[in-house]
């Protein structure tokens, strides 16, 4: 029986996804897989029986992604599972930031009297604003949300620009033709009305909206944030808004600052808080950790490289995660050979510092093997998968 620790209620229609061979425990310590939505991993002690860990989410920076790739623990996300829900938050923050909806909706509640007609009528060219349409959008990060929001604003009659030196071939797919795919992020600071940010939080990324870009981008700009706080330099922005250089900034990530700020709509991180988009991401965490237990594949993974050799149709199946390293293969194979075993297909790959290696074996396990495999220098843990 293999067991599955939530450590957030996970959506039923994700848990519905186990079959019989797993339950759910309450104990990391006796987990094999864990599913986390917002709960922080960081400073947690990581069991030796914990071989996987899957995010119902896109964002992982409440997992200590290295600690877990050195004790053999491979951490998956949900990249796409929430898109549409993200892509209809944007969409409502472009309308919210073009006209004052909210400012308006707040002067109707604070008005009394019968003659609420005269009124509106006197009061409504306060809070008039401009349409969308025909308005320039730059889109930087053309991932699967990226891709959804540019798609949709080109529906709408926007002028779309899209930025992504990395744009993977699935996301060229499904980009809109009207949208315009430049090379030069300056392209856009320069020349779009609005303009929305769709990339991960890395180090080379955190505030990669700054005072130099800001100070870029033409008058009255409007910037959306869906992606992560830390995207954004909140003292840079807080000058640029109070000089009129941005017009609005719309974050789906208030803080202290931000929310006080004037010229800032801040919405409590709703990009993914709809019933469909948690259903998507449990769903899609618990076939990705059930893969990964059951056939050793890894998709998604955050921390390890994508590797699948499908169902095990030989006797054996062992998986190894180990330092990505010379010789690693050969020391392998080497020991492998001197206990007679056969090897009938194999996969390795790699992801910066780590390695993943897939072994189909025409016999079956030894023991003695698996501890040599094990003491291998560089070798995080060893999976026998089928044995």
């Amino acid at each position: 029986m293999r067991r599955i620790c939530c450590l957030n209620p996970i959506s039923s229609h994700g848990l519905d996804c186990l079959t019989k061979e797993y339950e759910l425990t309450k104990e990391m310590e006796e987990a094999e897989g864990v599913l986390v939505r917002s709960a922080s991993m960081n400073g947690m002690e990581l069991p030796k029986n914990l071989l996987a860990v899957a995010r119902a989410g896109a964002g992982v920076n409440n997992i200590p992604l290295d600690a877990c790739a050195k004790k053999g623990i491979v951490v998956f996300n949900t990249p796409g599972a929430n898109k549409n829900g993200v892509k209809e938050l944007v969409i409502a923050g472009l309308l919210l930031a073009s006209r004052d909806i909210i400012g308006g909706v707040e002067w109707c509640r604070a008005q009394t009297g019968a003659d609420m007609a005269q009124k509106v009528e006197k009061g409504k060219k306060a809070f008039a604003g401009c349409e969308i349409k025909g308005k320039k959008l730059g889109v930087i990060g053309l991932g699967a949300i990226g891709c959804e929001v540019a798609n949709a604003a080109c529906d709408l009659g926007m002028e779309v620009y899209g930025y992504d030196p990395f744009i993977s071939v699935n996301a060229a797919w499904m980009l809109s033709r009207s949208v315009k795919h430049i090379m030069d992020a300056d392209t856009i600071y320069r020349e779009c009305d609005y303009i929305t940010v769709h990339v991960p939080l890395l180090d080379s990324t955190k505030h990669m909206i700054s005072k130099e870009i800001l100070d870029k981008m033409k008058d009255g700009a409007v910037i959306l944030n869906f992606a992560r706080d830390l995207l954004v330099d909140d003292d840079a922005m807080e000058t640029a808004l109070k000089d009129g250089k941005v017009k609005k900034y719309i974050t789906d990530f208030p803080n202290e600052k931000t929310s006080a700020m004037d010229g800032v709509i801040a919405i409590p991180h709703l990009g993914a808080s709809t019933e469909e988009s948690e259903d998507n991401c449990a769903v899609m965490a618990v076939k990705e950790l059930r893969d990964y237990l059951e056939n050793g594949t890894i998709k998604n993974s955050v921390n390890y490289p994508e590797c699948s050799m499908g169902v095990c149709t030989e006797c054996a199946r062992i998986a190894l995660l180990h330092a990505n390293v010379p010789n690693m293969i050969g020391q392998i194979t080497a020991i492998l050979a001197a206990e007679g075993l056969n090897i009938a297909n194999m996969v390795n790959k790699s992801r910066d510092t780590y390695a993943y290696t897939l072994l189909d074996l025409e016999t079956s396990v030894k023991a003695e093997a698996v501890d040599m495999l094990k003491n291998i220098r560089g070798m995080y843990k060893v999976r026998v998968i089928k044995g």
